[in-house]
């Protein structure tokens, strides 16, 4: 049996944290790196965007797949109120979302797709994060790990800021970047269906 044979699914994301979950739940898959642009359009709720993005991802990964399986896409932002606060450009930026979360309660929003050549499912994962109160002093040396720098609200849940973190209220994992229950049924109904 060769290794396209073994495969059950692509993941259509380079981020490590993504990869580390999906292989956790114990599925055979390749990664598929894609330049999939990601902006939001002007009016767009939060919840359509980060779907769009999920949905975007996988169906770019379909096309790119080099044999026909679904495709795993996700995506994840950070929102407070209205704001939606993606990857930090620089320290002022990091230090503004991290200012902006202190003391105060936020969403994580974690889309997931499965596509295929037919179709498109996606699910929308949404977890309450409250920060307790940081200071200057703290945020800068955050910035300083180089934690935040890639990170959408310029934090990593399971890193250094988890000590940020006084509670959550829905799905860690979703936090992190995938919602392992949600992505288990979605992988595991496309697979009985596809029997």
């Amino acid at each position: 049996m060769n290794k396209h044979n073994e495969l059950q699914l692509y993941l259509a994301s380079g981020s490590p944290r993504r990869h580390e979950l999906l292989t956790q739940l114990g599925y055979r898959f390749e990664v598929l790196k894609l330049d999939v642009p990601e902006q939001r359009e002007e009016g767009e709720k939060p919840q359509d965007y980060v779907c769009r993005l999920a949905r975007d991802k996988a169906t770019a990964g379909v096309a790119a797949a080099p044999t026909a399986l679904p495709v795993l896409g996700a995506d994840t932002i950070v929102v407070l109120g209205d704001r939606v606060l993606e990857k930090p450009s620089d320290l002022l930026d990091a230090k503004d979302m991290l200012e902006a979360l202190s003391g105060k309660v936020h969403q994580v929003m974690t889309a997931v797709a499965l596509a295929t050549p037919e179709r498109c499912d996606v699910r929308l994962v949404t977890t309450n994060v409250a920060f307790r109160k940081l200071d200057e002093a703290e945020i800068e040396a955050y910035w300083r790990t180089g934690e935040p720098c890639d990170k959408a609200g310029a934090y990593a849940i399971q890193g250094i800021a988890g000590k940020f973190v006084s509670r959550i209220e829905g799905s860690y994992s979703a936090v992190v970047g995938l919602p392992l229950l949600e992505t288990d049924l979605l992988i595991k109904h496309h697979l009985e269906q596809s029997r």
